[in-house]
């Protein structure tokens, strides 16, 4: 098991609506990846795309919030229905140290495929459902940075525009090493 690199805002794989997962083969070291990044980052959820994977999938843990759960994995997810709205201060690790007040709905019914790719739909609600809604915005290219006012978006503006200066200048010394220009 390792700690995948986070990619942060800049890089384009954060904007694009990721692939639908087919082979289930060789996903169980990834998953672990997965996890070992998230508890490096010290975060709650990390999408594929976040460590640069193209791919429906991400994994959640809030056990340390709530005894009932436990680390979940959530494969070519979608959601059917929500209900209700709340308000909540959400962070990103792919645009850290930024947090912004996100309207998102309280309850969602969710179907997504497990490791052994098994179908489930459950309904969720609390910090779960907001997790699961954060990290499938993420498989569709959607940050947020996207979902808040315009006066949000400026009260953190400078930090952002450091952010994305430094993933585009990481991806173009990348694209150099290996031999390409951008």
């Amino acid at each position: 098991m390792s700690v995948l690199e986070v990619v942060h805002y800049g890089n384009p794989i954060l904007k694009k609506k990721c692939n639908t997962v087919i082979d289930f083969s060789e996903l169980s070291n990834f998953i672990d990846d997965m996890f070992d990044t998230m508890y490096e980052e010290e975060g709650i959820g990390l999408a594929a795309n976040q460590v640069g994977v193209d791919m429906n999938l991400f994994v959640i843990d809030i056990s340390h919030t709530d005894d009932n759960e436990s680390p979940r994995v959530f494969i070519n997810g979608q959601i059917i229905s929500y209900e209700g709205e709340c308000v909540f201060s959400e962070g990103c690790l792919s645009i850290p140290k930024v947090s912004l007040d996100v309207t998102r709905p309280e309850k969602i019914i969710f179907k997504y495929q497990d490791i052994y790719e098994k179908w489930h739909e459950e309904e969720f609600e609390g910090l779960l459902a907001r997790a699961i809604q954060h990290e499938m915005d993420h498989l569709n290219g959607v940050l947020i940075i996207d979902l808040v006012s315009e006066m949000q978006r400026a009260s953190v503006s400078q930090e952002v525009k450091k952010i994305k200066k430094n993933s585009e200048l990481k991806l173009k010394q990348q694209s150099i090493a290996r031999g390409f220009v951008l």
